[in-house]
């Protein structure tokens, strides 16, 4: 099976009804490749043809990719399950930085356009690490 190319990890990766117990809800996993197609269809708005080309994939994979994640989404919203991301065959596409004056160091996806100063001490004295 081809690597998926996916844009970073997720905030989370547990989402649930509020006030029920997990252990009393049924769960459904997302992998990371169907989030990532989620992400770039319906949040990002990309036709399936780029939103292909950006996950390294045919676009009849991604259309595959992009039905089963929406039919794992409407399943979890309509019968109250929690919903866990997790796994795939992915490879995922993300800058590793370093900050020069505490040391800090942090990940950000590739295509992240947000502003680079370090997470710990706020500078913006960073640097790309390998």
């Amino acid at each position: 099976m081809k690597y998926r190319i996916v844009n970073g990890r997720p905030i989370t990766n547990i989402f649930k009804p509020a006030g029920i117990p997990q252990c009393e809800l049924e769960e459904v996993v997302l992998t990371l490749d169907e989030l990532e197609a989620l992400r770039l269809a319906d949040l990002e708005k990309y036709y399936q043809e780029e939103a292909a080309k950006r996950m390294g994939i045919s676009r009849q994979t991604f259309g595959n990719i992009i039905e089963s994640a929406r039919r794992k989404t409407a399943d979890v919203l309509v019968n109250g399950k929690t919903l866990r991301i997790e796994g795939g065959v992915v490879s995922l596409t993300l800058h590793r930085l370093r900050c020069l004056d505490c040391s800090q160091e942090w990940e950000i996806p590739s295509e992240s356009e947000k502003a680079r100063n370090c997470p710990h001490c706020g500078s913006a004295n960073i640097a790309q690490t390998v």
